[in-house]
């Protein structure tokens, strides 16, 4: 059976299944979050060696080549134009179907939530760099400053990193077999990871005041991904048919829409780009390291637009486009601080958000939000996997790093 079809069934089950629970008992509701974080583990397990070995291949591979620094910098353009893009086209629906304001009554117990920019870059350089393999597997850019220097290095003599080369290669392969098996068994996942999110889902709607502002970022996220990617894949490559492309991706939109996890996703969409389209390994580690720590431009567009439907709710006044236009880059700018989120990305970039507009007069704004945080942070993450999925399918594709027999794989071969 296709992964997709397994991470299909897995999700239709656990949403049959969480749309039967009740949503009152809170000994349900504990047992759940216990399994969601269990879940979620399980399904980030293989990462960070998949991540740190893979890129310190792709690092050397690429230095060797000498195509590195211009594909870093492919890579790099592709992930701020497609973020203030989907950004700014987001800002522009909010204004156009503008969600009903939301009752100030629905707050919750205010906490300070922060984007910590500081302690993520002095995390980058730890005293001792080996230990930056011993984090939590959460924060990835440790790792990849880890096994961009390693790569580096093992450019310095050739003849004495032989050994070494042939190793990491081993184990790189060795570790993608080892994440290949729980990707298989990730439908399994996906139930638990579904009733919870069905679970929280009849909860919001039995409140009712959110309808308007689920509608429009559902709607957003579906014709944005399955309307304008197809069309912008058709304009690069009018031979290509773009549905097969998106077809090859259903796997990853499934588990980063069920898990809102960033690095949940991260296996999936390796194995997804590599055995269906084709993408080699030097280019999708070196894209997908990029997209999964900065490529946050989804998330960034639910912030955007939560945050205007927050001054909507506050204050009753029509938001200037100036105001919108400051809205927007602000979120811009928040997409690239989310490198220690990568589960509840959307939620912290809205209190953030809500922290640096007017000086924080809307500090607490965001707990009116709080009811729906799990889908914001489904939409964005949904819309941040496809990101990542299309550019680096683009930059592999403009820079030559695609194996031509995985390429002309017809559908039926996909996994």
């Amino acid at each position: 059976m296709r992964v997709w079809i397994k991470l299909l069934v897995g999700s239709i089950l656990g949403f049959a299944i969480g749309f039967l629970l009740p949503t009152e008992s809170q000994h349900s509701i504990l047992a759940m979050q216990w399994l969601e974080s269990l879940a979620l583990g399980i399904g980030r397990y293989a990462v960070v060696p998949v991540l740190v070995f893979s890129l310190t291949m792709a690092v050397y591979e690429l230095r060797q080549s000498g195509g590195f620094w211009r594909f870093v910098l492919k890579n790099s353009l592709l992930i701020v134009l497609s973020s203030g893009f989907v950004i700014a086209a987001g800002i522009l629906v909010s204004v156009l179907f503008a969600p009903q304001r939301i009752p100030i009554g629905l707050t919750g117990q205010f906490e300070a939530l922060n984007i910590e920019t500081a302690g993520s870059v002095e995390a980058l350089f730890p005293a001792n760099m080996f230990a930056a393999l011993a984090g939590d597997g959460i924060y990835l850019l440790p790792l990849c400053v880890f096994a961009f220097f390693l790569g580096m290095g093992l450019n310095y003599d050739r003849n004495f990193a032989k050994p070494v080369v042939a190793l990491i290669d081993s184990l790189s392969r060795i570790f993608y077999y080892i994440a290949s098996f729980f990707t298989e068994i990730l439908g399994f996942i996906l139930i638990v990871l579904a009733a919870f999110w069905a679970i929280r889902y009849q909860s919001v709607l039995q409140s009712g005041v959110f309808r308007d502002l689920i509608i429009v970022l559902g709607a957003f996220a579906l014709v944005f991904c399955f309307g304008f990617l197809p069309l912008l894949l058709y304009l690069l490559r009018p031979k290509e048919n773009p549905w097969r492309i998106l077809y090859g991706l259903f796997g990853p939109a499934i588990a980063g829409f069920v898990s809102g996890d960033v690095n949940f996703s991260f296996i999936v969409l390796t194995r997804h780009l590599k055995e269906n389209l084709g993408v080699r390994r030097r280019a999708c580690a070196v894209s997908l390291s990029l997209c999964a720590v900065f490529c946050r431009g989804g998330s960034a567009m639910v912030a955007a637009v939560g945050f205007i439907v927050i001054i909507s709710s506050f204050a009753y006044l029509h938001i200037a486009p100036m105001t919108l236009v400051y809205i927007g880059l602000q979120a811009l700018l928040v997409s690239f601080m989310l490198v220690r989120h990568p589960g509840n990305g959307a939620f912290i970039a809205i209190a953030a958000l809500c922290l640096m507009y007017g000086g924080g007069e809307f500090r607490a704004g965001y707990l009116i939000l709080q009811p729906l945080a799990f889908y914001l942070i489904a939409i964005g993450t949904f819309i941040d996997v496809m990101l990542s999925a299309f550019i680096s399918y683009v930059a592999a594709h403009t820079s030559s790093y695609v194996a031509v027999a995985e390429e002309k794989k017809t559908i039926n071969n996909f996994i």
